[in-house]
């Protein structure tokens, strides 16, 4: 590890260990902490990068679903990816997140699915084209004071619409954001970045009811629209994104999000159902 090292690639730094194929142990990150635990993109961006990384992984990701069962804690953690069903085209995997109890014994933090595919070069076309934006240059980019939120810092955001509200006045809003956004430190994408960026949308519960309530995602998923070259031609790259709220009830709400590319390629969309406490 070097000291240029981008910080989500030591975020993501994990070891595979000798005890049986596909687990692998690692290091929770200072640089991606949240209130409570890592920042939920950087443990959906782990969940992948364990299959990623497994020696019999097939093809790239289309699917990501990941299951927050309770907020890891700073330290020691270990993963375990099995690939559970491989099909010509498809391979379907389950991984768990545990760190270790107060009697040595296994916690479980987090389970996800994950399926890879080899893709085929067949026909393709969006039905779900990028809204129009305003250049990125040209959006002030969003600053927050101290919070105590570290990987808020690790990306530059550009909101131009729906951004954090001025005022918590429990006044009603839409709960659509559109923003642009990126690594503050440029990194080319590629799957791990673009799961954790797809985590990035704060509760839209926020924004539509101006009000500031404990919430947090129980469980998100993502799917990736795109191959190894298309990532590549995003490069360091902004990303559009958009995540809107669907329906807020008894404790739970569900929250969209789409990411394009500049040049209006559909990345990635997620869904994910969010806890809120009142």
């Amino acid at each position: 590890m070097t000291s240029t090292q981008h910080p989500f690639d030591k975020a993501l730094t994990i070891h595979h260990s000798d005890i049986r194929v596909g687990h692998f142990t690692g290091m929770t990150s200072p640089d991606y902490w949240n209130m409570v635990g890592p920042f939920g993109g950087t443990t959906a961006a782990l969940v992948l990068q364990s299959v990623m990384q497994h020696p019999d992984v097939l093809g790239t990701p289309i699917a990501l679903t990941v299951n927050y069962a309770a907020a890891i804690e700073a330290g020691a953690f270990d993963i375990q990816a099995t690939a559970v069903r491989t099909n010509r085209s498809t391979q379907h995997w389950t991984v768990q997140i545990t760190q270790a109890g107060p009697s040595g014994a296994p916690n479980m933090t987090t389970t996800a699915t994950v399926v890879t595919a080899a893709r085929r070069d067949t026909w393709g076309e969006s039905d779900m084209p990028m809204p129009e934006a305003p250049r990125p240059e040209t959006v002030d980019r969003m600053s927050i004071g101290p919070s105590g939120v570290a990987w808020i810092n690790q990306y530059e955001m550009r909101p131009f619409s729906g951004g954090i509200p001025a005022k918590w006045d429990e006044s009603l809003h839409h709960s659509e954001t559109r923003i642009w956004l990126r690594d503050a430190q440029p990194r080319p994408l590629d799957f791990a970045s673009l799961a954790a960026m797809s985590d990035m949308f704060y509760p839209r519960v926020w924004l539509r009811r101006a009000k500031h309530v404990p919430a947090g995602t129980v469980s998100i998923t993502t799917y990736f629209h795109v191959g190894l070259a298309q990532l590549a031609e995003v490069g360091t790259g902004y990303l559009l994104g958009r995540a809107a709220g669907q329906q807020f009830f008894n404790g739970f709400f569900d929250q969209t999000a789409h990411l394009w590319s500049e040049k209006g390629v559909l990345l990635a969309t997620s869904n994910q159902i969010v806890y809120y406490k009142e």
